[in-house]
């Protein structure tokens, strides 16, 4: 047996040790360490007996188990530890071997190390790896950017570990330079938090509005799953809601109202807003969470405020018809804020990223993974300058049969006193997107009249900037033009 491996991993927790296995299973020798002994003799004995996958005990050794230029994998808690672990193994590395951070790093971080090991003659590589437990042992969606000389050394095992879209397609290609790899992760992880919020306020309508059981329930998500709607997140709702605890009473209504989060989500909210881009239905997504972990105010607050009642009168089926049309539409909104962000993030990290080529990565093994990501990829092979999806003909089409269910959806929500933030700001945002003209005006010449910040002229070119003496006591000192 040869003990010279063809990859190696650092960090033996559940997505390490499961992608370990991935490759293995695909025909490639791996080399493994962790921080504690304890866990790689366990990984060895248990998991991994058998294989050919070598145990190291200190990254000297770890490095002299991998034949060169070496590749390494990184999957550790992002932050302070991906740096301790690069200095570890520095001082083993030579001019031309690879080190890949696996973990949910912020791009900045990852543009930063591609920089400083490209000085020291040392190939980087931040991936995104979407598909938990499940999918880094069977097939995740991966999304690898960095040194563009380093994709070469590595795209055949990342294409043979990830997972495959219907078509047989690997859902893994190059991103981009820099961090370009760990953005698109990102923005996927806010698209994430997107599709779980709009999921969980269908279920608080169909369970408080329409009074529907677990089991009911249950059973529309899996219709919903046969449809337009099918996708990951959808598949196992159905499934979640027909789990019953030992008791025999729905184990979902056993589990605390508080989200937690990690961190991913709220990047996208601030890196949207530092961009100019209205993700509006990712914001609500990530502040629902928010307001979800101050349950003890939340508590106190219903004792001071007459409910309304939430039940519907309505004929059930004509509801949860509407309901699907909103949840779709919604979902195609949440999609497109998406491509809006690594479209201008992409023009101003100069990183060139083939938005269907991003569509196939998503396409299998990630969170998101839905039927309609086959859509988004056909819409920007047809036009890769598509400014927005949902201006695409199809999408157009969807959105167009949805609205008035749309529409439908969010009133009963407000009638019935259920907060549906996610649903309701992407409603906001299509028709804001499909207004030729908004009330900035008004809010423009507020600021002009209260700062002199200035304005622009319907009737005048673009770029020509004016101020108004509003009050007949300021002067005609403007404070500059602005930038929107």
């Amino acid at each position: 047996m040869s003990q010279e491996a063809q990859i190696g991993l650092v960090g033996l927790a559940v997505m390490g040790q499961n992608l370990v296995l991935n490759m293995n299973d695909r025909g490639y020798r791996v080399a493994v360490y962790n921080r504690t002994r304890e866990k790689t003799d366990d990984f060895l004995a248990g998991p991994a007996s058998g294989r050919e996958i070598y145990g190291a005990y200190s990254p000297e050794q770890f490095v002299s188990r991998l034949e060169r230029p070496r590749k390494i994998v990184l999957m550790v808690k992002a932050g302070s530890v991906v740096d301790s672990s690069i200095e570890k193994l520095l001082p083993y590395l030579e001019p031309g071997d690879l080190l890949i951070d696996g973990g949910n790093s912020h791009y900045p971080d990852t543009e930063r190390r591609t920089a400083e090991l490209a000085e020291k003659g040392l190939l980087y590589i931040g991936t995104g790896v979407s598909g938990g437990e499940e999918g880094a042992r069977h097939g995740p969606s991966i999304m690898p950017g960095g040194n563009e000389k380093a994709w070469p050394l590595i795209k055949d095992i990342f294409q043979a570990i990830a997972a495959r879209t219907p078509d047989d397609e690997p859902c893994c290609d190059w991103v981009g330079k820099g961090g370009a790899g760990h953005y698109v992760k990102m923005v996927h992880n806010g698209i994430e938090y997107g599709d779980m919020q709009l999921i969980g306020e269908a279920y608080h309508l169909m369970k408080d509005a329409l009074g529907m059981s677990h089991d009911e329930m249950a059973s529309v998500f899996r219709k919903w799953n046969d449809g337009p709607l099918q996708s990951y997140l959808i598949e196992i709702t159905g499934d979640i809601l027909g789990t019953r605890d030992e008791d025999g009473a729905p184990l979902v209504e056993k589990i605390l109202d508080t989200a937690g989060q990690k961190g991913t989500g709220k990047w996208t909210v601030v890196d949207g807003a530092q961009l100019g881009i209205p993700i509006t239905l990712i914001a609500e997504a990530v502040f629902s969470r928010c307001l979800s972990a101050r349950k003890d105010e939340r508590i106190a607050a219903s004792q001071e405020f007459q409910g309304v009642e939430p039940k519907l009168s309505e004929d059930r089926d004509a509801v949860l018809a509407d309901l699907e049309h909103a949840l779709l539409a919604a979902k195609i909104s949440s999609y497109a804020q998406g491509f809006m962000l690594i479209r201008e993030a992409s023009r101003e990290h100069g990183w060139h990223i083939d938005y269907g080529a991003v569509a196939t990565m998503w396409r299998g093994g990630c969170i998101i993974r839905s039927a309609f990501l086959s859509d988004i990829k056909r819409a920007f092979r047809q036009d890769p300058e598509l400014v927005n999806l949902i201006v695409d003909p199809h999408f157009r089409e969807v959105i167009a049969e949805a609205v008035p269910g749309w529409r439908r959806t969010i009133t009963r929500g407000v009638q019935s006193g259920i907060p549906l933030p996610s649903l309701s700001s992407a409603l906001a945002f299509f028709d804001g997107y499909r207004t030729a003209r908004l009330p900035a005006n008004l809010l423009q010449a507020q600021r002009d009249y209260f700062g002199a910040h200035t304005y622009e002229r319907v009737d005048q070119p673009r770029g020509r900037f004016f101020h108004t003496n509003w009050t007949g006591r300021g002067g005609d000192v403007a404070s500059g033009s602005y930038e929107v």
